[in-house]
């Protein structure tokens, strides 16, 4: 591409200065990834959240396998894992209960489950400390955006000034609609009762109950979630307004009715609902304002990808909106946002909707559900499914070259000990087997490694900061012009 293509983002000049450089609406795991990641190239960033406390629902949610690599990548996960309990991976689709496929050599091989408060909670801790302010119990009720940057409204009437905006502020997302950006896709069908509460039964007869009902419902579990005290995942009635809490009566209703007895479940901790509504974005970005995690697209929640999904969102836009704020990024880098993250969405959203047919208990899915519980005892079959679940299998669409151009490279080890500890300042990485490339004029931005023991069948490869695999080769003229693609302009 010829410089000319790209403009950097110009210094503002509107009346009113921007304070900030990106607000983040949302404080929410997407939010507080997306925050540390700008921090990370010191842009001025500000969280508003509409919530005054953090969320106090202890579900478990599960990092999987490509949110570990990135964890590992920024230096996070020996801070995260001891608040986790590790499973093995496997793919589990659609509850299907398989091992992992033989031979799987990952470094992070398994499945970390985690309180969603606790992870919210370490992910806003280090924005914090990156330097991002955060403020609570501030909704986003309006914005204005010109060519400089973005006027944002709060509830209580006051105006902030930004270069630019995030919304990732869930599915209902108020700058999304706001923005004017349709949601098209299919309203909920089925609603699920989640919640945690003691129960009154002893633990053998809860199990022996479940294990009969889960013959043929696998929307139903009680599991335990501490001293008598029990996970309960229980279908609803029918579709109901999400946001309309259900009650512990729901509860008792629907365990009589699926298993003819409610277990004596009473003092409950917390209790929602859940819908299977599947939706995406039309457009990921307008202008200065953009939308990540569930703002963009929301799915049921089989799988445990959601907010994997957002996280990875984070780790992607990130590095992109820093450089566009920093002058050394093209406009065309901004706009891969969507190019790339889209279709990763669209493939999530098309592997939900394929796992909730499955559970259906009509005799046709119930065919299928066993047919393809055969199927993954094929090694092919499940580890295809696995790279699905926990987005190891994503490859960027960066044009003609190896099956390894676009994909993401594992934490291969490297003379200084593991690659992912060369990656926690955010910067891209020139992996260098030939020991004689460099990166001249984009030494500000990308690190370079010479290393001719690295565990590495190809010469060389230039990471992004995300991790993906941006060029291979051995020759300095090709990398010259990658390294303009994806770092803009060398200094001078």
């Amino acid at each position: 591409m010829h410089p000319a293509q790209f403009t950097a983002d110009p210094p503002s000049t509107d009346r009113v200065p921007s304070t900030y450089d990106v607000i983040v609406a949302g404080c929410g795991p997407t939010g507080a990834m997306l925050a540390a990641e700008l921090r990370l190239h010191d842009v001025r960033v500000l969280i508003v959240e509409q919530e005054t406390e953090p969320a106090s629902a202890v579900r478990i949610v599960g990092l999987h396998i490509r949110s570990l690599e990135l964890m590992a990548m920024r230096g996070l996960l020996d801070r995260i894992l001891p608040h986790g309990r590790q499973r093995p991976a496997s793919a589990y689709f659609a509850a299907i209960p398989k091992p992992a496929p033989k031979g799987l050599d990952y470094r992070y091989a398994y499945l970390l489950g985690i309180p969603q408060p606790v992870i919210e909670r370490l992910l806003e801790e280090r924005a914090i400390e990156l330097g991002a302010q955060v403020r609570r119990g501030r909704a986003v009720v309006g914005f204005e955006q010109d060519d400089e940057g973005v006027t944002v409204e709060l509830a209580d009437g006051e105006q902030l000034r930004s270069r630019y905006l995030v919304g990732c502020d869930g599915g209902r997302s108020t700058v999304r609609k706001l923005l004017g950006v349709g949601f098209p896709g299919e309203p909920a069908r089925t609603e699920s009762l989640m919640g945690e509460m003691e129960v009154g039964v002893p633990q053998e007869e809860i199990a022996a109950k479940v294990a009969e009902i889960r013959e043929t419902h696998q929307r139903f579990w009680l599991r335990p979630a501490g001293v008598g005290v029990y996970s309960v995942l229980v279908p609803a009635a029918g579709v109901s307004d999400r946001a309309e809490p259900p009650t512990l009566d729901d509860f008792t209703r629907q365990l009589r009715a699926i298993a003819g007895t409610d277990f004596g479940v009473h003092s409950p901790r917390w209790l929602s609902r859940f819908g299977d509504a599947t939706r995406l974005a039309d457009r990921y970005r307008i202008g200065r304002v953009l939308l990540a995690g569930d703002a963009a697209h929301i799915h049921p929640p089989i799988g445990g990808q959601g907010l994997n999904l957002g996280v990875q969102d984070a780790f992607n836009l990130g590095w992109k909106l820093a450089a566009r704020i920093r002058g050394w990024a093209p406009e065309a880098l901004l706009d891969t946002y969507q190019a790339e993250r889209r279709p990763v969405a669209e493939a999530v959203l098309d592997n939900t909707r394929a796992q909730t047919e499955l559970l259906s208990t009509e005799p046709g899915a119930q065919a299928v559900r066993r047919l393809l519980t055969e199927l993954m005892d094929f090694d092919e079959v499940n580890l295809h499914l696995l790279e699905k679940i926990t987005a190891i299998g994503i490859r960027y669409d960066f044009g003609a070259g190896p099956d390894l151009l676009g994909r993401r490279l594992a934490d291969i080890d490297v003379k200084q000990g593991h690659l992912y500890g060369l990656l926690h300042h955010g910067r891209g990485l020139l992996l260098d087997r030939t020991e004689r490339l460099t990166v001249g004029g984009w030494s500000d931005r990308v690190d370079h490694l010479a290393d001719s023991t690295a565990a590495l069948d190809v010469p060389c490869v230039l990471l992004r900061p995300d991790g993906h695999v941006a060029w291979i080769g051995d020759d300095q003229r090709d990398l010259d012009d990658h390294l303009f693609r994806w770092f803009g302009s060398p200094a001078h």
